[in-house]
């Protein structure tokens, strides 16, 4: 590459070089000694005069110089001029002279712009379109754009502008520091281009003329020269760089702003002072400046994008300004990116070269915008006009550059163009259609490997084929994961990685950050594109692997928090994928909240080790999602060596282990009232004795059923206090404790149906929070030793003589204030946990003279995937869910309330039997009595 400034002593560097051509190294004759000095000095004299006349010969038959007639060297005159014709053709030495003549002409007389200068003469007529229905769709395109960007981000005319506070003082000290670059190849405009710099209202701080593989490379540094300003250099290569070069060169400068002009623009006088005012405003500072833009495709009724060069397409974007269908920028209008000038601070150049450009061969104007606001947040706008004003306007004579629709294109590039811009939106740029048409989907999946979306497949499927449900997948691209390879492995075809409509989408990770032994670019190009991702389509969900690598693991949290709509990260175990397909038959709204739940496994153990044992493996054999699990041990004071050993080696894989011991023995009414207590409203404890076992699915039950009836917002279900693991076979309040069958009982509904349940279960159940703490004030203002001094008793109820039962007063609550547990109802009454009725506090002791058989207690556990066993193969409804009072009798909530408040032997007496006690959720504590009706 070649750098040149306006020479100020070429001609005298010219004049040496041509000396030194003319003294070469003469060799130095020694002279010979001999005896004859007579014959020396007659030689030396001899050599004397041939050189003088050689000398005088020479001189005479340069070609440069004119022979003339001398009267003291008529002679040799003469003699020159005939040996001159004879060895040097005339035709020859009079080209010869020519050359000399220009040669010194150029060394002793400056050239001039007016002698050097060339002119394109522009002859054509701006097309104006008189395609009606055309008109109306750009026209209607355009208006919808100004009107949504007017109501978000506020939009500004060209006075508005510049009655905006800048950083920027065009006329003190504070002058903004200006490069401008333009960029030529074989247009005729760079006189007037440096004439229309030259004459700005803002002087520029530098003019680098860039000239890269042009074979107008000589006229173009003439030009450059003639103008003898020490601000304009010119800069050259035989190399063409096409259009990413100016940028390049743009990194060089210590300029605070640059100004990158392509050859076909010739900006108005007041360009440089209104695009340097608007840079150095709060709201325009990071962003790039322009007067000419493009807005991208808009998505069409069959769900697919256009190609931008589309005609007779309203979807197809806008060219702005577009003079064919008379459309003026008179606001400040944000684009998708800018054509023919840009304008932005230095640094912000920097952000163009973080990844590679799919092509070298064009698209630079797009891939500087997708870079902008990708990495830096950074808009792109075209800057309003005074119509009236041709210095404001940035092709203020040329005009090439508004020819708009008209301009031929050839076909592979508008390709080429057309994938680049696609292969932008679908790895999160926020184009005007994503900002005006935000979406709303329920699952966006990524995998950075073919493996992990083989791992995903069986739940990607699922959310796809399920009626309502929207669901994508991302994935790493490049040599990671290849599209192709993912859609192979998802039995896709492989036109989908090049079909513009969304379904997949390549980030080509490997391929735009290139080889590195950094994870940082990684990193930094799945946050990024997630991050647009994310906010173009607002998943409730992202679902990948748990083992995926940990710093797209952290680049996948820190884009899931971007997202001011919520969207939950979810992480789940390759073993569970295919187990959490009832995902799909949730709502986005409770998806969402994946991870707001925090479950927590506390078991009350004492002296049962090989009970103890059962249940820890069946805890680790169990499915789980990914979740941080906390687990405690809540021993007894008496508890024996081998349990003490037992949980002290305990490995627990899902979170951190907590282990609890009382100094005085306590009792199972305390150790279980003891073990747990919420942290927060979303804090859920399951309280499980040393003789329950669980089924693999029964962490999965719980979170499908806390997101369908919790953390759903469209469903409201105060009354659900608990879910139990366990399906009872005896009706355990009445005297006579009958069996019961709840599949033969809901066969009318349907046999599998989940219920609702006065009754608490104590062998395996998750308590909510807000009632855990309300239980706790109730129980603390009525436990008693003497079961007989409670004042609650509930009519035929065997609870009533129960002592030493927590479970009592929890039983008293619930029916108090109209509460329930949801049951899950299987075949044979298979469940999620079962109780191996071994002797303990209860069972077989000494003074219970309840006999207990095992065949009444235990049941199966479930270990198959209970979701198909449901109704239509998913929870129904919440409306959907029958209830049961306490004595296993059907009956409506309201009915249950109303039972309560009839009994009205609560701590705060209401003397409506249409209220019941209402507490504060933070401390427990009875507020009041409310209506229920």
């Amino acid at each position: 590459m070649r750098f040149a400034r306006n020479p100020n002593n070429r001609s005298g560097d010219y004049l040496e070089g041509m000396l030194s051509d003319y003294v070469g190294g003469k060799a130095k004759v020694k002279a010979t000694k001999t005896g004859c000095t007579w014959l020396v000095t007659a030689l030396t004299c001899l050599q004397l005069a041939f050189a003088v006349y050689a000398t005088i010969l020479l001189y005479y038959m340069s070609p440069s110089v004119e022979l003339r007639t001398k009267p003291e060297f008529t002679w040799a005159t003469r003699i020159a001029r005939n040996m001159k014709q004879f060895i040097i053709p005339p035709h020859v030495h009079g080209r010869y002279q020519e050359a000399a003549s220009l040669i010194t002409a150029e060394i002793f007389s400056p050239i001039t712009p007016s002698q050097v200068c060339e002119h394109e003469r522009i002859d054509f007529v701006q097309k104006k379109s008189s395609d009606v229905q055309m008109i109306k769709l750009k026209r209607e395109l355009y208006d919808e754009i100004l009107d949504f960007q007017s109501k978000t981000i506020g939009t500004e005319t060209l006075s508005e502008l510049m009655a905006m506070k800048s950083q920027w003082d065009m006329r003190g000290p504070n002058r903004p520091k200006v490069t401008v670059l333009l960029n030529h190849f074989k247009r005729k405009t760079l006189c007037s281009q440096l004439d229309s710099l030259l004459q700005q209202s803002l002087p520029f701080h530098q003019v680098w003329v860039l000239s890269f593989g042009s074979p107008n490379e000589h006229s173009l540094k003439r030009i450059v020269e003639s103008y003898n300003d020490s601000r304009i250099s010119f800069i050259s290569s035989s190399y063409d760089f096409k259009y990413y070069g100016r940028f390049q060169m743009a990194l060089q400068t210590e300029a605070d702003l640059v100004y990158i002009v392509d050859d076909d623009m010739i900006p108005g006088k007041k360009m440089l002072q209104i695009l340097s005012h608007v840079a150095g405003t709060e709201k325009y500072k990071n962003s790039v400046l322009g007067s000419i833009g493009r807005i991208l495709p808009f998505r069409q009724k069959d769900f697919t994008f256009p190609s931008y060069r589309k005609f007779r397409s309203k979807e197809a974007g806008l060219y702005l300004p577009d003079p064919a269908y008379d459309i003026s920028v008179q606001k400040i209008v944000q684009v998708d990116f800018l054509s023919s000038s840009w304008f932005l601070s230095a640094e912000l150049v920097k952000a163009l070269f973080i990844e590679t450009p799919s092509t070298f061969m064009t698209g630079e104007d797009l891939h500087l915008s997708y870079q902008l606001q990708k990495y830096r947040n950074a808009g792109s706008f075209v800057l309003p006009v005074d119509l009236t004003d041709k210095e404001t306007w940035g092709d203020s004579e040329h005009r090439l550059a508004y020819v708009s629709e008209t301009t031929v294109i050839f076909k592979d590039i508008v390709q080429v163009r057309d994938d680049q811009w696609w292969r932008a939106l679908s790895t999160g740029y926020v184009t005007q259609w994503a900002a005006m048409y935000p979406q709303k989907i329920d699952a966006l999946f990524y995998a950075h490997s073919v493996d992990e979306v083989k791992a995903l497949a069986p739940l990607l499927e699922k959310f796809r084929s399920s009626v309502g449900k929207k669901a994508y997948i991302v994935v790493s691209g490049g040599n990671f994961c290849p599209c192709e390879d993912a859609a192979a492995a998802l039995n896709w075809p492989k036109s989908v990685c090049k079909e513009r409509r969304f379904k997949i989408f390549d980030l080509q990770v490997g391929a735009l950050s290139g080889a590195s032994n950094s994870d940082v670019p990684v990193l930094q190009a799945v946050y990024s594109s997630l991050k647009g991702l994310i906010k173009i389509h607002n998943p409730s969900v992202i679902i990948t692997v748990t083992d995926i690598d940990p710093n797209v693991k952290k680049a996948l949290k820190m884009a899931s928090e971007t997202n001011v709509n919520g969207t939950a990260l979810v992480l789940l175990p390759r073993s569970s994928v295919s187990k959490v397909l009832w995902m799909a038959d949730l709502r986005s709204t409770a998806l969402q909240n994946w991870n707001r739940m925090r479950i927590s496994v506390n078991i009350i153990t004492q002296s049962r080790a090989p009970s103890l044992t059962r249940l820890l493996k069946s805890l680790s054999d169990a499915y789980y999602t990914g979740d941080e699990i906390p687990i405690s041990f809540n021993m007894d004071s008496k508890v024996d060596e081998a349990t003490i050993k037992l949980v002290d080696s305990f490995e627990w894989l899902h979170g951190p282990k907590t282990l609890r011991r009382r100094i005085i023995q306590g009792g199972l009414i305390r150790a279980v009232s003891e073990s747990w207590y919420p942290t927060s409203d979303d804090d859920f404890g399951l309280l499980l004795e040393d003789d329950i076992e669980v089924s693999p699915y029964y962490y999965l039950w719980i979170k499908y059923a806390l997101l369908a009836y919790h953390y759903d917002p469209q469903v409201s279900l105060p009354e659900l206090s608990s879910i139990s693991l366990y399906t009872p076979r005896l009706v355990e309040v009445v005297k006579e404790r009958p069996r019961w069958n709840p599949t033969e009982f809901f066969n009318r509904i349907h046999p599998n149906t989940p219920y609702l349940h006065q009754l608490p279960c104590s062998w395996g159940a998750v308590f909510f929070p807000k009632h855990w703490r309300e239980f706790y004030v109730y129980m603390n203002m009525r436990f008693t030793e003497d079961a007989k001094a409670n004042p609650v008793q509930i009519p035929k109820s065997r609870t009533n003589g129960w002592q030493a039962s927590w479970k009592k007063f929890l039983i008293d609550m619930m029916y108090l204030r109209g509460y329930v547990s949801l049951y899950p109802n299987f075949p044979n009454q298979a469940s999620f946990s079962t109780n191996h009725m071994e002797p303990g506090a209860h069972i077989s002791a000494k003074d219970n003279v309840v006999r207990h058989d095992k065949a009444d207690f235990e049941v199966p556990l479930l270990m198959e995937d209970f979701r198909t066993l449901l109704p239509n193969g998913k929870l129904p409804p919440a409306s959907k869910l029958p209830s049961l009072n306490l004595f296993n009798q059907p009956v409506s909530l309201k009915g249950l309330k109303a039972a309560g408040a009839k009994l009205g032997q609560d701590v705060l007496p209401c003397n409506n039997a249409t209220e019941i006690v209402t507490v504060d959720h933070i401390t427990g504590l009875p507020q009041q009595c409310s209506k229920f009706i």
